[in-house]
């Protein structure tokens, strides 16, 4: 079977500032560590216990010059269902084992 190719077309991926990271995580209904544990940012735990992410915390903070990337925060959108122009779709694969020719 031919392999198809789709072309690509160039998006716009901005990176989000802090609050609108904070807005899209707390839309979803995510704590700090759902998202990070979500996205693979490392989470520890705090100092009062329970889990924490400081790497979550200092790119939603508006002091932090840190932003997650536009491509990174475009899979977050994606995954919480809220990016506003695309979904992901859910691809069956065969399972079937490949045969040697």
């Amino acid at each position: 079977m031919p392999l198809t190719t789709t072309k690509i077309t160039r998006m716009d991926l901005p990176a989000p500032n802090g609050p609108e990271l904070k807005a899209a995580r707390l839309s979803a209904g995510l704590s700090q560590v759902e998202a990070a544990e979500l996205m693979g940012y490392p989470v520890q735990a705090g100092s009062r216990g329970g889990m924490q992410s400081r790497t979550w915390q200092a790119l939603e903070s508006p002091n932090d010059e840190r932003n997650m990337p536009g491509p990174v925060f475009a899979l977050f959108l994606l995954l919480t269902h809220q990016h506003p122009a695309l979904t992901l779709n859910l691809r069956v694969l065969d399972s079937t084992p490949a045969t040697a020719p």
